[in-house]
């Protein structure tokens, strides 16, 4: 069929408003983000340009929630407007009815939905591994490897490292805990009072020297410990040879390419281990895109049966059905991650939901039947059960 001139000119109203939402939500987004991208410039001095990679990398993970429900606020919004300038009234007197309506909001929401797909299955694999390198190489690149009082370094694989106090200018550690997991049943734990930190960046080794400490070794196998105190004792440990063992450790669910999870799931399978968080994270990179056509749908009677309310109440319904999604989300991940539901169920749970409420209420609005009567209507129910029950 093709597009006649009432779906150009929805299609000319959605996409703008889409925009600006989707700037919007993003930067409120992002500036989550920033509070880490701060501690990268303050203790590692980070360029702009790194900065700004840094952003570009992390913006697919807020894009596969942001694009939703700027698709959602954008047809609630049009409709909204819309319906307040009585132009769907003037259609509804030409012949128009609101499924006529239902191609361009559907053509619009399949290609947010393809967009926030792309997102799921290759921006957001790539923009995590490449923010988790980029940081690395940040870090390395630092004559104080990120080493930053009072917390946990786990820069080197297998070495855990906290320091009470780091003097940068005399590189003096203070209060120093070392847990050193890299002979396999034989964990060491140091403890010292003090070291000192020497750093070769051209031979990429790194060099604690400890001072007045204990070394206590446990030997898993024969069911022994012992402790053994020192005067001085030095680790070394090779930058470059941790940074072989960061690119290529094993990845997470949510870095995984779809193919790679799939190679995952079928391996953990085999072996005999859970993989139902796999299988979760697999039917979640196709059920959140799919929230852009149920969130679409469920925003057109919403929209015209908001009729003579202000842009603002339209942003905050678009933002409590929104919630309404992510809270069914977060539960069904919670029912899916204890077994008590199907991982496919567990994901496509909100999706199942909100899109029935959809269809329900777009049946509803294009009979011209008051939606505000059907809210009023399970409002009354909802106080007769509660005191029934109180009763």
């Amino acid at each position: 069929m093709k597009p006649t001139a009432i779906d150009r000119y929805i299609m000319a109203e959605l996409v703008p408003v889409f925009g600006v939402s989707l700037a919007v939500f993003t930067l409120v987004f992002l500036t989550h983000q920033l509070l880490d991208i701060t501690n990268f410039i303050v203790n590692y001095g980070t360029g702009l340009g790194v900065v700004m990679l840094m952003l570009v990398y992390s913006t697919p993970y807020f894009l596969v929630y942001v694009i939703p429900i700027s698709t959602m606020m954008a047809v609630l919004l049009t409709f909204l407007r819309m319906s307040g300038d009585n132009e769907i009234v003037a259609l509804k007197s030409s012949g128009v009815s609101l499924y006529r309506l239902f191609y361009p909001v559907m053509g619009f929401c399949v290609a947010a939905c393809l967009l926030t797909l792309l997102m799921t299955l290759w921006g957001l694999p790539r923009g995590k591994v490449a923010f988790k390198q980029l940081a690395y190489t940040v870090v390395t690149s630092n004559p104080n490897l990120g080493i930053v009082d009072r917390e946990f370094n786990t820069l080197f694989n297998g070495i855990t490292l906290y320091v009470g106090q780091f003097d940068k200018k005399q590189r003096v550690l203070s209060d120093v805990f070392i847990e050193d997991q890299r002979s396999a049943g034989k964990p060491v734990t140091i403890c010292a009072p003090s070291g000192t930190l020497d750093v070769d960046m051209v031979g990429q080794v790194v060099r604690l020297s400890l001072a007045d400490g204990r070394m206590y070794q446990v030997d898993l196998r024969d069911r022994s410990s012992r402790v053994i105190r020192f005067e001085t004792y030095d680790i070394h440990l090779d930058l470059e040879r941790a940074g072989q063992v960061a690119s290529t450790a094993a990845r997470s669910e949510k870095e995984m390419s779809l193919a790679e999870l799939f190679d995952h799931i079928q391996k953990a399978g085999a072996a005999g281990l859970p993989r139902g968080s796999a299988r979760m994270e697999l039917h979640k990179k196709f059920s959140i895109p799919f929230a852009c056509v149920v969130l679409g749908l469920l925003a057109v009677p919403l929209g015209v049966q908001a009729r003579g309310r202000k842009t603002s109440s339209g942003i905050g319904l678009a933002l409590v059905f929104f919630l309404l999604y992510y809270l069914v989300l977060s539960g069904g991940e919670i029912l899916g991650e204890s077994g008590f539901l199907h991982p496919a169920l567990a994901m496509w749970l909100p999706d199942m939901v909100m899109g029935g409420l959809g269809l329900f209420l777009y049946a509803e609005a294009a009979k011209d039947r008051n939606l505000r009567t059907f809210f009023e209507m399970l409002q009354v129910r909802f106080r007769a059960g509660a005191r029934g029950e109180a009763a």
